[in-house]
């Protein structure tokens, strides 16, 4: 059987969809998968054993430059790939317009989410078999039931496999494994104050532990650069690419991750992680997998889901915090010194 998936984005989103190929592996052993996913996140497919074809789509870029994308070939590229291979049935797990539109170009049934299930309604009326997945679920185990009713199959849904090798990304250390500190988000309002990252970061190399910081962009290099300015032991890394940063998250002896993609890859590699939630909640979204913790806001407005804080503080709030780095003040709930005992913990059980 060969099936086209269709996950474009983002890349939380993609890690998430990896345990729903490996149940439907486990169910049919002759399944063949490709998967269409945006070009950023393009590595991460074919780390699957199951994964035969990564197809890359640029829809963000071409959205931002269509007639670029047309006059250039890219697009017609596109859709004669689709159109090249016979498949027995397409999912779309994404459930947007944008995916369910991908669809359109691929000669076999189409399943997805039905019109309650779907990230949006409309993506459903493209579909020619729809199901019912409970929203109120993980994404993780939304998208494995979806898979399962799509190709007929009872996920085991006491395994938790991403199906993917560790072992692939393994180097060297020289010294002992750090501590990683994942600090990017693309929501302002999930960003766990810099104040508080500095504080860890001191906290955890003042116990021994080498602390490592990536980064994705020129703002968060930025930011890398602060928290470990003049601090023995806290290195911000170089740039690099997905595949470099399993590397790192590899050899990590923990993480510590706001509500953001590289945290879930984290989880993936079965890496031990602290996770902080803020305006968000870990119910939908967390990092699944074992050694997971969880640690989420309990102020009034939390969870909010919102990019903005709309949140008034109060004359008790600008008695105790500094509103400009304490923003958004729900993370205060979550200070320094209560990520730092739960991490300790958890490093102190890592066999690494």
């Amino acid at each position: 059987m060969r099936v086209l998936l269709v996950k474009t984005s983002s890349l939380g989103d993609i890690i998430h969809t990896l345990p729903a190929v490996t149940d439907a592996a486990r169910a049919i052993p002759e399944l063949r998968v490709d998967w269409v996913v945006e070009e950023a996140f393009a590595e991460i497919p074919g780390w699957h054993p199951a994964v035969e074809q990564v197809i890359p789509v640029a829809l963000r870029r071409w959205r931002r430059h269509p007639l670029r994308a047309r006059r250039s070939g890219e697009w017609a590229a596109f859709r004669k790939r689709l159109g090249e291979q016979n498949y027995d049935l397409v999912v779309d797990a994404q459930g947007l317009l944008k995916s369910a539109w991908l669809t359109r170009y691929v000669a076999a049934p189409v399943h997805g989410p039905d019109r309650h299930s779907a990230r949006e309604q409309l993506a459903s009326l493209f579909y020619d078999h729809r199901h019912a997945v409970d929203p109120a679920l993980h994404a993780v185990e939304r998208t494995r039931r979806l898979f399962a009713a799509a190709l007929g199959y009872t996920p085991e849904h006491a395994r938790q496999d991403y199906g993917l090798d560790p072992g692939r990304f393994a180097q060297e250390l020289h010294g002992p494994a750090p501590v990683v500190f994942l600090h990017g988000t693309t929501w302002r309002t999930k960003h766990w104050p810099e104040a508080y990252w500095r504080e860890l970061a001191c906290r955890v190399a003042q116990a021994g532990y080498p602390v490592r910081i990536p980064w994705g962009n020129d703002i968060e290099r930025e930011r890398a650069g602060r928290i470990a300015s003049d601090l023995a032991g806290v290195e911000v890394l170089p740039p690099m690419d997905l595949a470099g940063l399993a590397r790192v998250l590899a050899a990590a002896r923990g993480c510590v991750a706001v509500d953001t993609g590289p945290g879930h890859l984290a989880a993936a590699l079965g890496v031990p992680t602290v996770s902080l939630f803020g305006p968000t909640s870990p119910g939908r979204t967390g990092a699944w997998g074992p050694e997971q913790i969880h640690l989420a806001s309990d102020f009034p407005c939390a969870p909010c889901f919102s990019r903005t804080c709309r949140y008034r503080p109060t004359r008790a709030d600008r008695r105790h915090h500094d509103l400009e780095a304490e923003h958004p003040l729900c993370f205060t709930r979550l200070p320094p010194a209560r990520v730092w005992e739960n991490l300790r913990r958890m490093l102190e059980g890592v066999n690494r």
